[in-house]
């Protein structure tokens, strides 16, 4: 059978924000800054250079700016254009007419909640679902997309940490593994005690619609909240399903050292600002 193509992205974005508080009282997370760029921008164009060629958000309450920053703006446009400046970085975020969808969340009952928000528009076709929060560095889903095209079925992302640091995250209960293909036996949320592997899940995923079909019955998992790994989880042994292992860079801009790591580590990588970043670390840290 030939693997349908993964046109479509799910951006949940609903969330309050509550760990950035203040600055997200009145701004949504996703739209806070790693140098000069907003986290949402980061991972929409991860989405696009993957393939992607629509893009959906999941949205709430006080998330207009959002919506904003992918739109045309005529009165930026024209102050620049009056004053010769660029339009190079304002252009490169405008998405065709259409593209972008916005679906409102009205509840905060959890991540698989969020997903199945998007049942209408994703429809029957394969998506892949990215959580802004986690800034990858590398072409990730990039890199999914061309594993899944190998597969088919269920792509999830893994990633290795450190066997003290398994307890933090959904680990991946290993099957066979093929270079940095791993069949998924079984998914574990938080796994006390010895972890069944160090592979955790990151905010990437390539799902089939099926899903959404398991989301449906809104049933309640950990903390009350329609978890998405409890729908994934009854997909293992009904469809293929791999994790994949990024070599890329993550960082986990839900956590504010996460978050801080990220905004030195990309200036630090850029040419016009890394030099004087790099100077004033070295007389920070003496």
């Amino acid at each position: 059978m030939m693997t349908k193509r993964v046109r479509k992205a799910v951006f949940p974005v609903a969330g309050l924000g509550t760990r950035f508080l203040p600055a997200t009282k009145s701004m949504p997370k996703e739209m806070l800054t790693v140098v000069d760029k907003p986290l949402i921008q980061y991972a929409v164009e991860e989405a696009l250079e993957a393939g992607i060629e629509q893009i959906i958000f999941v949205t709430g309450r006080g998330k207009g700016a959002l919506e904003d920053h992918f739109d045309v703006s005529y009165e930026l446009e024209a102050t620049m254009a009056a004053r010769g400046k660029s339009m190079h970085l304002i252009e490169g975020i405008r998405q065709k007419p259409g593209s972008p969808v916005y679906v409102r969340q009205q509840e905060p009952l959890g991540l698989g909640h969020a997903v199945w928000c998007a049942r209408e528009i994703v429809g029957d076709e394969p998506f892949a679902v990215l959580l802004p929060d986690e800034l990858m560095v590398g072409g990730f889903l990039k890199q999914m997309v061309e594993a899944y095209e190998q597969v088919g079925g269920n792509v999830i992302g893994a990633l290795e940490v450190p066997d003290s640091e398994t307890d933090k995250y959904g680990i991946i209960s290993p099957g066979r593994q093929d270079g940095r293909l791993t069949e998924v036996v079984a998914l574990v949320e938080k796994p006390k005690g010895k972890a069944p592997s160090n592979l955790m899940i990151p905010g990437r995923y390539i799902l089939q619609p099926e899903v959404m079909q398991i989301l449906n019955a809104q049933e309640p998992g950990a903390g009350g909240e329609i978890q998405l790994t409890d729908a994934m989880a009854k997909l293992i042994g009904r469809q293929a399903f791999h994790g994949f292992t990024f070599d890329g860079q993550r960082y986990d801009c839900g956590d504010k050292a996460g978050y801080i790591q990220a905004n030195l580590a990309l200036a630090l990588d850029r040419e016009d600002i890394g030099p004087a970043i790099r100077d004033f670390a070295r007389t920070l840290l003496g």
